[in-house]
């Protein structure tokens, strides 16, 4: 009698067709053997990729049956639950899209694995904006800080991050929840910080714009990690993350916006003026946020890699490649 080929593990990535969900791809296809089936919306699927190891399926994950059907179609062994309606700035222009996309996405899916039956681990994808500003002695963030959620986004992921704990506790489904602090990376849309100024330097080399930059708040401090470092440990806490517990992702250092954009502006040859655009401004904004992935590191051995001054000229390359498409 022959001996039966072992099964490959299989994944599930919620919002496969987006920044982080593309390098999360990339990075899986890469350093495991799994089979891997990605979602995206809103538009169907025209073509596959060529890797035939992943697979693409358009999916609205508010229809409660279509998750499930996807679920069992797919029968994964982990699910990276990545997509979510994530611009602070969007969620306050209409708080209901948000909260409905990102919280009935999440209970779908988590509903579709219950009633699976299946042993499914699962990596819930919060966010350090759970924290909300910090106050005196406050910083750095860690998991046992206070969250004071400011904006819609954030109230959104508090009620993912506890719809994950829930499940757990009620149900013993092997959840992960993990708060990364902002990262940013090639790819990156420009309604984000880092690539918004990449993309107008850019713009503004290929004589696609006038040497004027628009930029918000110049005086805020965050802590980015490159998103590739993010997707590695997003693999790592799935894999070994302890279920019902959850992770800071950061690097622990704050980058002031002013100095990413000096850096950036120094790679360029161009004489760029810069004037502030109050559209830019967030209704609620933190002057200074940075978090401890101490508890994690222990958990894993993670910790960040790539400097970030690679990510920043690596972001600028690519947005200089985007604009001469």
């Amino acid at each position: 009698m022959g001996i039966l080929k072992e099964r490959k593990l299989r994944a599930l990535i919620t919002g496969a067709g987006g920044f982080v969900g593309g390098h999360l791809c990339a990075y899986l296809l890469a350093h495991t053997d799994w089979q891997l089936t990605g979602t995206v919306y809103p538009r169907p699927v025209e073509a596959q990729p060529p890797e035939p190891r992943l697979r693409l399926q358009h999916a609205d994950l508010r229809d409660p049956e279509g998750v499930r059907t996807l679920v069992g179609e797919v029968r994964p062994d982990y699910i990276f639950h990545l997509a979510a309606q994530s611009f602070v700035l969007t969620s306050f222009a209409d708080p209901w899209d948000t909260l409905e996309n990102n919280i009935r996405g999440e209970l779908n899916l988590l509903e579709a694995v219950r009633r699976s039956g299946r042993e499914v681990r699962v990596l819930v994808i919060g966010s350090n904006e759970e924290y909300g500003a910090p106050r005196s002695g406050e910083l750095p963030q860690t998991e046992e800080s206070p969250l004071r959620p400011n904006n819609p986004y954030a109230v959104s992921k508090v009620a993912q991050d506890f719809l994950g704990l829930q499940y757990h506790l009620a149900y013993g489904l092997p959840i992960v929840r993990v708060r990364p602090f902002n990262h940013t990376g090639p790819g990156q849309s420009p309604r984000f910080v880092v690539p918004a100024f990449a993309s107008q330097i850019a713009r503004i080399e290929a004589g696609l714009q006038e040497p004027v930059m628009k930029v918000g708040n110049m005086d805020a401090a965050r802590d980015f990690s490159d998103v590739r470092d993010i997707v590695r440990a997003y693999h790592l806490a799935v894999t070994q993350g302890e279920p019902g517990e959850v992770y800071n992702l950061a690097s622990g250092r704050p980058q002031p916006v002013r100095g990413l954009l000096e850096t950036l502006l120094g790679y360029s040859q161009m004489e760029i003026r810069v004037e502030r655009a109050p559209e830019r401004y967030r209704p609620v904004d933190a002057p200074v946020v940075y978090g401890s992935a101490e508890k994690f590191h222990q958990q894993t051995g993670w910790m960040s890699r790539i400097p970030f001054e690679q990510t920043l000229r690596d972001t600028l390359e690519y947005w200089r490649g985007q604009v001469g498409k």
